[in-house]
């Protein structure tokens, strides 16, 4: 018999959950074949056997969370097992909690810790996993709280439950560990929270909430939405340049685009002159197309844009890789279908890893200027507003032109002001002779 267990399907995928099941035990399964659709951080994807023959046990119901690398059904040739039901919504432990077992790969194997939040630089992480967030219960034996300190001094805690404390500004050495080995686990530092917050409430905080308010469950992506923004501005040191194009020409030559293209289909957006803009100008500053690694700088030889799309799942950034080389009418295509895919939740991982620079653009909803949150680990992203007709100065006369603001967010370990400054000059100077994107 063999385990079917939680794949990794991105590089920031750190749990999936069981959105539905394919097949029902009992039913035969070919190798290859799709057994089930997972919801990531990132979109919902395809679980494959990898082995042929009977799903004899489904171990994750529909609608269970899963961490990397945990079991989540059994294919064998023998009698099928019937579904689990489906646990109920997970709760933190009590800090002092009663001794049960921590759930164990099927081959006896120790759990591991999950891997690092995403790859740095490009790099892929090994695909382990720990049972830290299943529904298991915790190991709270007396072996696992006497070794409750590694040797080098630290406290033994999962990347999860050091994420948390460090964002509650928690000391893992005060949270007694529930995990392997005494290791601080995620369910220890909530239930740590959730006690010191408990004796410190106010009517402010009681009052927040009414009778008739609805609570939404985070999906997996919002859920990696809110972790990787919080991530961004708690240690990436933000600063931001702002610049204001004269897009006149630009608006002028899009309509000529459309005019000259309308019978072939094509359609040019703003936002895919932008695009190929940004990429032209990385060519001229190439230092803004980094990433910061602590002891050292990683320059990208290559230049990948990703481009920021709304859907009703949450923000994801699908990348139009090497920008610079493709013309405007690749770059529409490429994004129209990325965008499609990002709404239908059909994004492959290599649709959106592997950015190097990233373009946010609320325009279209009529705002006139923002400052957009850095998506690590590159090093800036541009925030384009919408284009507006003001007075200006214009050949020694006032007149009506389109006005754009850029403002540029950059990770200032990574990038100086005068760095900044020069690459927005490069984009501004590209995008007011729009006629060079054609060339």
């Amino acid at each position: 018999m063999a385990d079917v267990t939680m794949p990794r399907l991105s590089d920031t995928m750190e749990e999936g959950t069981i959105a539905s099941w394919l097949k029902k035990p009992g039913e035969k399964v070919d190798r290859g074949e799709v057994i089930a659709q997972i919801e990531t951080d990132k979109a919902t994807m395809d679980l494959t056997a990898f082995e042929a023959g009977t799903l004899q046990e489904i171990l994750a119901p529909e609608g269970s969370t899963v961490a990397i690398g945990q079991p989540v059904a059994r294919i064998g040739s023998g009698k099928a097992t019937p579904a689990a039901e489906a646990p109920r919504a997970e709760k933190a432990a009590p800090v002092n909690a009663p001794p049960a077992k921590v759930a164990r790969p099927a081959n006896g194997a120790k759990p591991v810790e999950p891997p690092a939040r995403e790859a740095a630089a490009g790099i892929e992480p090994r695909a382990t996993a720990s049972a830290e967030d299943t529904n298991e219960a915790p190991d709270t034996s007396k072996s696992s709280r006497e070794e409750s300190a590694r040797g080098d001094g630290k406290t033994r805690a999962s990347p999860m439950a050091r994420h948390i404390a460090a964002e509650h500004d928690l000391d893992l050495a005060n949270i007694q560990g529930s995990g392997p080995q005494g290791r601080v686990i995620r369910a220890d530092v909530e239930a740590a929270l959730k006690s010191s917050t408990s004796d410190t409430q106010t009517p402010v905080v009681k009052d927040a909430t009414f009778a008739d308010d609805e609570r939404v469950t985070l999906s997996q992506m919002r859920r990696t939405i809110a972790r990787r923004m919080a991530e961004s501005t708690r240690t990436v040191p933000h600063f931001f340049l702002t610049i204001t194009v004269d897009a006149s020409e630009l608006v002028k030559l899009r309509k000529q685009i459309t005019a000259e293209t309308a019978d072939a289909g094509i359609k040019i957006s703003f936002n895919d002159m932008i695009v190929k803009a940004a990429a032209l100008a990385i060519r001229q500053v190439s230092d803004v197309n980094v990433s910061f690694a602590e002891d050292s700088l990683i320059r990208h030889k290559r230049i990948h844009i990703g481009v920021a799309v709304a859907t009703e799942r949450g923000l994801i950034v699908p990348v139009v890789r090497d920008a610079d080389q493709k013309s405007l009418g690749q770059i529409s295509r490429e994004t129209r279908d990325l965008a499609e895919r990002a709404n239908s939740g059909k994004l492959q991982p290599a649709d959106y890893t592997g950015g190097t620079f990233t373009i946010s653009n609320l325009g279209m909803f009529g705002v006139e200027q923002f400052n957009a949150v850095i998506n690590p680990p590159e090093a800036a992203i541009l925030a384009v507003g919408a284009i507006t007709r003001e007075p200006a100065e214009h050949d020694g006369q006032i007149v009506v032109r389109e006005r754009l603001k850029l403002t540029l967010s950059v990770d200032h370990r990574a990038a100086d002001g005068a760095i900044g400054a020069r690459y927005l000059q490069a984009l501004k100077q590209l995008l007011e002779k729009p006629m060079l994107l054609l060339v």
